[in-house]
């Protein structure tokens, strides 16, 4: 039984992409307004991480990771087609993009995968905080449902892990609190009036 366990990572991968999809089409409708610099990013640390991990033989749970980097890939090339769906960058954005490349320059000097792993977290965190500080304070500008089939296509490869070690569950536990974070600050407005209510 234990065996099989590993195969959820491909329906933790499934559920991701109707989140994917979902966000996209939000995201074309106009009613999504991902920002770029966060989408851009987020594409490539989690492809990093997947690729440093493959490289230190970790095997299917490392599918989840990389469907946290295509998918942001595919929302970032979506959020140039409809013009509606623009979100204005600010200083502190590119800033943080900046951060984000800088962590993974380091990574490209060390070539190490436990650093690349820790600079990649640090990159896909910095390319984080404008999404996180735009979705607490304009949550409808967001669309829940790609974090949440993304926290649970992440939750998944725990199931998978063969060796608990550093570069098998690194990304997975950070990606889990991200996606978490990204929930509340979505939903928070609608939780705290429906506890003030009740």
């Amino acid at each position: 039984m234990m065996q099989y366990l590993q195969y959820l990572v491909f329906v933790g991968a499934a559920v991701s992409l109707v989140g994917i999809f979902s966000y996209a089409r939000d995201t074309l409708r106009g009613n999504t307004k991902p920002n770029k610099v966060t989408w851009l990013m987020w594409s490539i640390a989690p492809l990093i991480a997947t690729f440093a991990a493959l490289s230190d033989g970790v095997k299917w749970s490392v599918l989840p990771v990389f469907m946290a980097g295509f998918g942001p890939l595919l929302i970032f090339i979506i959020s140039f087609i409809n013009k509606k769906s623009y979100w204005k960058l600010e200083k502190f954005d590119y800033l943080c993009g900046l951060c984000s490349l800088l962590a993974l320059i380091f990574w490209g000097i060390t070539k190490e995968p436990v650093i690349a792993i820790v600079f990649a977290i640090l990159s896909d965190c910095f390319a984080a905080i404008p999404t996180l500080i735009k979705s607490w304070h304009h949550p409808e500008t967001e669309s829940g449902v790609a974090y949440t089939t993304g926290l649970f296509c992440t939750l998944t490869s725990f199931a998978a892990i063969i060796t608990w070690n550093f570069t098998e569950i690194a990304f997975p536990i950070y990606l889990t609190i991200l996606s978490s974070l990204l929930i509340f600050a979505i939903y928070n407005k609608k939780i705290f009036k429906k506890i003030s209510i009740d």
